[in-house]
C-alpha cells in the first residue's frame, strides 16, 4: 500500500470512530468496521510516438492511480485479439508519479541550462509568455517564433494543435517540414511514386499471407512495435500461420530476427544501396528483370523509357552495367556487380547470388525497407535505391506484395483540434533549426533547403530572419533529440540569439531545462480525449476513449485551458473559442467520430467499455493495386504519372543547387559512399566504429526514459562484437567511454556476437546529463548537425567512433 494511501486509511479510521461516539479505549477493544474505498476504473491510452496509442485501464481510488492494466476483454482469437500495451504502457504510473514530475509554473533564475527555477503563479507565467511572445512579433516578425519538433504527447483534443491554432491566430510562425523519422522517405518516395504514401505506408501487414517471401531490411517490428495490436504481434501471427520464409538484413541481430527468421544478413551501416544495386545487376544480366512492367510503369529504366532528351547512358540499367550501349549485357569496369558490393557491404558474394536467386523466383516477395535506412548520410539515395527491388521484379499492385513501403495501419477517425492556416509561408527543414537561430536571415534555398520564399534572379532566395523564440510543446527535440548535443546546447543557451523559450511539459527533460518560461501540463492519465491508434497500429483499428479520477494534480491544467488564458491575454479568445466551452469541442469531435464509425456507441458506453475496435475495417490493403490495374486511370502524382527511377527533378536539383563538398545528388537512386560512412578511409584511421543508433524497449525515443523500472529491464549499452571487443580489452559489463571529435559518452558495454565486425549500436533517447563526459548515455552527443543533401535531413545513423575501457 502507498504511504499516501494508509494515511487517508488511517484518518478514516480515526473519523469512524469519533462519528460513532466510542472512546479511544473501547475503539481500541472493537473498532469500528471500515469499508473499503471501492477503486474507479477509467480508460486511457499511452500517447508516446511509437505509433500504436495503446488502450489501458487505471484503476485508482480517491484520486490516486492503484494500479495499471491492458486490456483483457475477449477471447484473445486473432482477428478479435486483446489490445495489449507494452511494458511501457504498463509502467504509466511510475511515470505519471516521477520525482521529476513538473507540478507549478516555473521560471528561470540561472543560466539558461542551468535547471535552476522559481515557483510563480500561474497568472504571472502567462503574462510573461504572452509578453514574450507578443514582443517577439512586434520586433521581429512572427517568421522568428518557432515551434521545435514535437511527439510526446499525441492529443487529439488539448495537445500542440491548440498552440499551432493559438499562433495562427497571431499572424502565424515559421514552418518546418520533415521530421527526425521520415523526412528522407518523404522525399524518397515522393520522387519515386509521386507522394510520400507508397513508400512510407506500404501494404497492410495482412498482405504479408500471401507472400511466400518477406525481406525486411533495418525494420524491426519486435522492438519498436511491440503493442498487442501493433505491427509485430500480426507480424509473428501471419508467420506462425504462413510459415512464410523470412530474410533480415540488419548489422545487428534484433529481436525481430530471435526465433522468427529464416536467414540473418548482416550489413555494413549505410551500405544497403550498394546491395540493392547488385542484386538489380544480377537481374539484369540473367534476364530476371520484369521488363513489360518497366516499360509500361516506369520512367527511366532503359532507352525505351527515359524521359526526352535523355539518353539511354544516364539509364539505371546503363549505370548498373556500366555500359553505354543498347542491347550490350557486357559489364563495364565498374558495374555493380555482387563482388563490388561485398567488399562494400561485408556480405559475401555467393550470398547476394543467392538471395536476388530467392527474390527473383519468390511468386509474390512482400519487400520492407525502414525508416532507418533514410536516418543515414545519403537516406533518400538509400532508400530510393531500395524501391528498386520491386519495381525490378515488377511485384507492385499485387496480392502479397510492397511497395519497399512500411506497414500501413489501419484506423478510424476520431477528430483533431483544428489549427486553422499559418499566414507564415516561410519554412525550413526541422533539422535546421539551431543554424536558423545563429544564422537563419543568410539561409537560402539552394544551399539550405529554405522553402516559401520570394526568388531572385538566379532561382535563389533567403529566409531572412533568425529563430528569436522557440516553442516546445510535449517533446525532447530542442536538446535531446537533435544532433551534436554539446554544440546544440551551446546554441540554445545563448540568449543573446535565441532570446526566449517556452516549454510545456510534464517532466524535467534535458530540454525543460533550457526553458525561461516552463508550464506544468497534465499527463496522459489526467485527461479526457478520444484517440485513435495510429501510424504503425497494425491491422487492428481502435478508437480509445480517455477519462479520469485523478486529475488534474497539483498545478498541472490542460494546454488547452492554458491557450484560452493566453489568447485572452492575446486578444484572440473569441477566434480561438468560437464561443465552445471544453465540453462543448469533445462533444463536437465524438459527434464527428459518430458519423465516420456509425456504430461507435454512445459516449456514456464507451466512457465504460474504453474501446471501439475493428480488424482491417477497410479489407486488406494492397499499395499501388489501382495505379497496377490502370494506370492511365490512376496515375501517380510525378511529373510522368509513372513511377520515376529517373528523377528529372533531382536531376534540376544536382544542377542547380550549391552542396557542401562530398554531398551529391542523382537522378538515379544510387550507392554513395559519405563522410563517416564505411569507405570514409581517413576519418577511420581515429574514429575506426562504425556507431548507429536503435529503438530500445525501454523507451520510445526518450519518452520513458525516467521511469526505473524501465532502465532496469533493458540494459543501457553499448552493443560491440567480441573481435573488436578483444582488440580493446573489453568484457561485458565494463564501464566504457564512446567518442569521437563531437563528444565522449560513458555506458556499460555488451559484449556480442549480434553484431557484426567493425559496427557498435546503442539504444538512442537516453537522457542527456552533460558534463566533458556525458554519463547519461545519449548518442547525440556523437552525432552531427551536418545535414543530408537533399532534404536536409537528419543522419544520425552516420557516425564513427572509438571505444575505450573506463
Amino acid at each position: 500500500m502507498e504511504r499516501r494511501d494508509f494515511l487517508k486509511m488511517s484518518a478514516a479510521m480515526s473519523a469512524a470512530a469519533a462519528v460513532t461516539g466510542c472512546s479511544s479505549e473501547s475503539a481500541k477493544t472493537t473498532p469500528p468496521p471500515v469499508l473499503p474505498v471501492e477503486e474507479k476504473l477509467n480508460w486511457s491510452a499511452c500517447l508516446v510516438n511509437c505509433g500504436s496509442n495503446c488502450p489501458v485501464k487505471v484503476y485508482s481510488r480517491d484520486g490516486i492511480i492503484t494500479r495499471i492494466e491492458s486490456e483483457f476483454t475477449t477471447t484473445d482469437e486473432y482477428g478479435n485479439h486483446d489490445v495489449r500495451a507494452c511494458l511501457r504502457g504498463r509502467s504509466l504510473r511510475k511515470r505519471v508519479y516521477a520525482p521529476d514530475r513538473l507540478k507549478y509554473p516555473m521560471r528561470r533564475v540561472g543560466p539558461r541550462g542551468s535547471g535552476q527555477f522559481e515557483r510563480i503563479s500561474w497568472d504571472e507565467a502567462l503574462d510573461l509568455v504572452a509578453e514574450k511572445l507578443q514582443a517577439t512579433i512586434d520586433n521581429y516578425g512572427n517568421e522568428s517564433i518557432h515551434f521545435t519538433y514535437n511527439s510526446g504527447a499525441r492529443y487529439h483534443f488539448s495537445g500542440k494543435q491548440c498552440l499551432y491554432r493559438l499562433m495562427n491566430l497571431k499572424g502565424g510562425y515559421l514552418n518546418a517540414y520533415g521530421d527526425y523519422s521520415w523526412s528522407q522517405i518523404y522525399e524518397a518516395a515522393g520522387q519515386t511514386y509521386g507522394s510520400a504514401g507508397p513508400g512510407w505506408q506500404g501494404s497492410s501487414v495482412s498482405e504479408m499471407q500471401n507472400s511466400d517471401l518477406v525481406l525486411m531490411v533495418g525494420y524491426n517490428p519486435s522492438e519498436i512495435r511491440m503493442s498487442g495490436s501493433g505491427e509485430a504481434y500480426d507480424f509473428l501471427m501471419q508467420k506462425r500461420q504462413k510459415q512464410f520464409k523470412t530474410i533480415i538484413i540488419d548489422p545487428r541481430y534484433t529481436d525481430s530476427a530471435v526465433g522468427k527468421e529464416d536467414q540473418w544478413i548482416a550489413i555494413r551501416p549505410g551500405t544497403d544501396a550498394a546491395l540493392f544495386e547488385a542484386l538489380a545487376f544480377e537481374w539484369i544480366t540473367n534476364n530476371r528483370v520484369n521488363q513489360a512492367f518497366l516499360d509500361k510503369y516506369c520512367v527511366g529504366y532503359d532507352e525505351k523509357t527515359m524521359p526526352a532528351g535523355v539518353g539511354y547512358e544516364e539509364s539505371y540499367k546503363s549505370y548498373i552495367l556500366d555500359n553505354a550501349t543498347v542491347g550490350d549485357l557486357t559489364p563495364g569496369a565498374n558495374a555493380k556487380t555482387p563482388a563490388w558490393a561485398a567488399a562494400i557491404t561485408g556480405i559475401e558474394e555467393h550470398i547476394i547470388v543467392e538471395l536476388a536467386r530467392e527474390l527473383a523466383d519468390a511468386k509474390a516477395p512482400f519487400i520492407q525497407i525502414a525508416a532507418s535506412l533514410n536516418r543515414q548520410a545519403a537516406g533518400e539515395n538509400n532508400t530510393r535505391a531500395g524501391y528498386m527491388l520491386p519495381i525490378l521484379l515488377g511485384q507492385l499492385g499485387l496480392p502479397g506484395t510492397n511497395s519497399g513501403g512500411l506497414c500501413k495501419g489501419s484506423y478510424l477517425t476520431a477528430p483533431f483540434m483544428p489549427t486553422g492556416s499559418n499566414p507564415v509561408k516561410k519554412a525550413i527543414s526541422f533539422f535546421t533549426f539551431t543554424q536558423a537561430i545563429e544564422d537563419g536571415e543568410n539561409m537560402t534555398v539552394l544551399a539550405d533547403g529554405v522553402q516559401g520564399v520570394d526568388l531572385d534572379e538566379n532561382g535563389d532566395g533567403k529566409l531572412g530572419t533568425n529563430i528569436k523564440a522557440i516553442i516546445n510543446y510535449g517533446g525532447n527535440a530542442l536538446i535531446n533529440q537533435h544532433a551534436d548535443v554539446n554544440k546544440t546546447t551551446k546554441i540554445i543557451a545563448d540568449e543573446s540569439k535565441c532570446e526566449f523559450i517556452l516549454v510545456v511539459d510534464n517532466w524535467m527533460t534535458p530540454s525543460a531545462k533550457f526553458a525561461d518560461i516552463l508550464l506544468p501540463d497534465v499527463s496522459w492519465l489526467e485527461s479526457e480525449d478520444l484517440i485513435y491508434q495510429s501510424y504503425s497500429a497494425g491491422d487492428t483499428a481502435t478508437l480509445v476513449q480517455m477519462s479520469s479520477s485523478v486529475g488534474p494534480m497539483f498545478e498541472c491544467r490542460p494546454i488547452y485551458e492554458v491557450c484560452v488564458d493566453l489568447a485572452k491575454r492575446m486578444g484572440v479568445e473569441a477566434e480561438f473559442t468560437e464561443g465552445k466551452s471544453r465540453e462543448d469541442w469533445l462533444n463536437q469531435f465524438y459527434a464527428e467520430a459518430q458519423a465516420a464509425t456509425p456504430d461507435l456507441p454512445e459516449k456514456e458506453v464507451m466512457l465504460k467499455q474504453g474501446i471501439h475496435r475493428k480488424y482491417l475495417p477497410n479489407g486488406s490493403y494492397i499499395v499501388l493495386e489501382e495505379f497496377r490495374k490502370d494506370p492511365d486511370a490512376n496515375p501517380l502524382g510525378t511529373p510522368s504519372g509513372k513511377i520515376e527511377i529517373y528523377s528529372s527533378r533531382l536531376a534540376e536539383k544536382a544542377r542547380t543547387w550549391k552542396l557542401k563538398e562530398g554531398d551529391v545528388i542523382t537522378a538515379l537512386p544510387k550507392y554513395i559512399p559519405t563522410w563517416e560512412g564505411y569507405e570514409d578511409t581517413e576519418t577511420k584511421k581515429s574514429y575506426p566504429l562504425q556507431l548507429f543508433g536503435y529503438h530500445t524497449k525501454g523507451r520510445a525515443h526518450s519518452s520513458y526514459h525516467n521511469v526505473p523500472w524501465l532502465r532496469e529491464a533493458v540494459q543501457d549499452a553499448v552493443w560491440i562484437n567480441p573481435i573488436d571487443a578483444n582488440k580493446r580489452g573489453l568484457q561485458s559489463g565494463d564501464k566504457v567511454h564512446v567518442f569521437n571529435d563531437r563528444g565522449t559518452i560513458e555506458v556499460e558495454v555488451k559484449v556480442t556476437p549480434r553484431i557484426m565486425v567493425g559496427v557498435v549500436a546503442l539504444g538512442q533517447g537516453a537522457w542527456y546529463q552533460g558534463g566533458s563526459v556525458d554519463r547519461g548515455g545519449c548518442v547525440n552527443v556523437l552525432t552531427t548537425h551536418r545535414t543530408t543533401a537533399i532534404t536536409k535531413g537528419n543522419p544520425q545513423h552516420t557516425n564513427l567512433v572509438e571505444i575505450r575501457k573506463v
